[in-house]
């Protein structure tokens, strides 16, 4: 009577496994990811196409998601994330409520664990807000004033740092390099990096806060004059 290997039975299975690693290559689309990203995007948190591939792009959507939601901020779809994003009181990640005690009167408030912005008004409604990318290292929360320091202007329309980068609409509020701007730009026009990373940990500035081109612009025209900047 013939037998066959005492290895035959293992080497089957272990044929069958790469057989399946290889048919579902990295990257492939998948069901659950696309629902999110539908999700993530009728709630403003911008997770770009939607192609159930969980790359970066969708990573940042989650992370808004999260920090609007007062959830870690972890990028992933854990249990709690997923629960928060399918339920019927899940928020917009655009329109967020200006933070307690953050002052009165008109200002711009920062939020360093929210990575967002607020333009309010001197009767306390908001005038514009949105994401941004800043460096909590190099600014701590406190009371600030837009204007010169320094000896160094306050507003330049097209300021270039030391390694000839164009920060434009640069809105200068604390000692000494510190500004608003937009996501600074090579000498083509290019920005450094995708709007979609701001409002996210997955990068960090040299300090400075780091905003969209239509962001960047309405904080320039509301610091026409001095301007309380509170960051929180």
């Amino acid at each position: 009577m013939n037998r066959r290997p005492a290895f035959w039975a293992p080497t089957l299975v272990l044929a069958f496994i790469a057989s399946v690693l290889l048919a579902t290559p990295a990257g492939a689309s998948e069901p659950w990811v696309e629902r999110a990203q539908q999700r993530l995007n009728a709630l403003r948190c911008d997770s770009g196409p939607v192609d159930g591939v969980m790359g970066r792009h969708t990573r940042s959507a989650i992370h808004r998601f999260q920090s609007r939601h007062g959830l870690a901020q972890t990028g992933e779809l854990n249990d709690a994330t997923r629960q928060r994003l399918y339920s019927a009181t899940a928020k917009r990640c655009d329109l967020r409520p200006v933070p307690a005690r953050s002052g009165t009167g008109r200002r711009i408030v920062l939020s360093q664990r929210q990575n967002w912005v607020w333009l309010v008004g001197p009767a306390g409604g908001v005038v514009a807000q949105g994401p941004m990318i800043d460096n909590p290292a190099e600014v701590s929360p406190g009371t600030y004033r837009s204007g010169s320091y320094c000896g160094r202007a306050g507003r330049i329309a097209a300021n270039r740092s030391y390694n000839r980068l164009i920060l434009r609409n640069f809105v200068r509020w604390a000692p000494c390099g510190i500004g608003f701007h937009r996501v600074p730009q090579y000498e083509s026009g290019a920005q450094i990096h995708a709007d979609w990373l701001l409002g996210t940990n997955l990068d960090r500035s040299a300090g400075c806060i780091r905003l969209t081109r239509g962001l960047s612009r309405r904080i320039w025209d509301f610091t026409t004059t001095r301007t309380t900047v509170r960051v929180k």
